[in-house]
């Protein structure tokens, strides 16, 4: 999926909160910028000649995006903060409002921010190409080149696949029991928990994830959505015995239908499942560079939270997880419960 830094501040945000590849990205460039306090800094008057544009430039971009800029980085030195900068390099000072002397400065991370909306430089389309090369590398570096299950690297996933994969069972033991229908039953009541869940059909989801035919969904899934799943598989497997024991005899397919509906209009259910769908949508995007259509408006900037805990040092393959004994104790805990 092409991506437009210029016109997507979403797109921009998933790359400033990458920390791995902010990194890359400071030894590959070689802006230069001024260290201080542990952090680079850019003058105006630096970014002007890096960038070979007017500051009057630099101040029409600072109108117009000045929250994401500012949220990025870029701050007004005063006080004791622009005397000790001061004396690192020579700069002029400029007098916000007849008030105390000030300076305008922009951190790598802010000065990313700026190349990536800025249309009147050639160094920036330039940096923006070099961006989006460098993202992909470091995206697929950290994540062993398997995005399609970066969603195993978390350490909350193999418990919440297990705990899934019991409440499933019981589930399907409910539409076994208590449901008269052939065994289509399985393939149509697991797409209604899916699309409960996140608007989608089994098939949808596998072509928007660009699965093979015996890849199965669940593995590619998020912590979250799968817990989202076990709460709905749970309670209408509870919903469907109880009415089962309520009419005496199988239910019939319009009756379940009814159960369905319900849970979907749940408002205890609404906050888990929110929360996946946002999950899903805006780290599927992010990560793995597709888009859920029907669930767009779910969709967020990646946190910083989120790069560290899929690609950060205490993420971990499926592999290494599985030879954890801390793992293997859940598992135990989980199947005893």
């Amino acid at each position: 999926m092409a991506k437009d830094l210029t016109t997507s501040p979403l797109a921009r945000q998933n790359i400033l909160n990458n920390s791995y590849a902010l990194e890359k990205l400071n030894e590959h460039l070689g802006l230069g910028g001024t260290l201080y306090n542990g952090e680079l800094l850019f003058t105006k008057n630096q970014l002007v000649e890096i960038f070979g544009i007017s500051e009057s430039t630099i101040e029409k971009y600072l109108s117009s995006h000045h929250d994401e800029l500012a949220a990025n980085g870029y701050t007004v030195l005063r006080g004791r903060k622009l005397k000790e900068f001061k004396a690192l390099l020579d700069v002029a000072v400029t007098d916000y409002g007849n008030k105390s002397p000030a300076l305008g400065v922009f951190t790598f991370r802010a000065t990313l921010n700026l190349a990536m909306v800025l249309v009147e430089s050639e160094l920036a389309r330039s940096i923006r190409s070099r961006i989006l090369d460098i993202v992909i590398d470091v995206m697929a570096e950290r994540s062993g080149g398997h995005t399609k299950y970066i969603n195993q690297r978390d350490c909350n996933y193999v418990p919440a696949a297990y705990q899934e994969f019991s409440y499933r069972k019981a589930f399907a033991d409910a539409l076994d029991y208590y449901v008269k229908m052939g065994k289509v039953k399985y393939g149509i009541y697991t797409n209604k928990v899916y699309h409960i869940v996140f608007r989608e059909n089994a098939q949808e989801y596998k072509q928007i994830l660009n699965l093979g035919k015996n890849d199965s969904p669940r593995d590619t899934m998020y912590a979250e959505v799968l817990k989202a799943i076990a709460s709905l598989e749970n309670g209408l497997a509870s919903e469907i015995k109880a009415k089962f024991e309520e009419l005496g005899r199988q239910l019939k397919p319009a009756e379940v239908d009814v159960l369905f509906e319900a849970a979907d209009n749940n408002p205890f259910l609404k906050p888990i499942i929110e929360d996946a769908r946002i999950k899903m949508a805006s780290r599927d995007l992010g990560f793995r560079d597709a888009l859920h259509q029907k669930l767009e408006a779910y969709i967020q900037s990646v946190p910083e939270s989120d790069f560290e805990r899929f690609l950060g040092e205490a993420s971990h393959s499926l592999e290494e997880q599985l030879s954890d004994p801390e793992i293997l104790a859940v598992f135990k805990r989980l199947k005893d419960r």
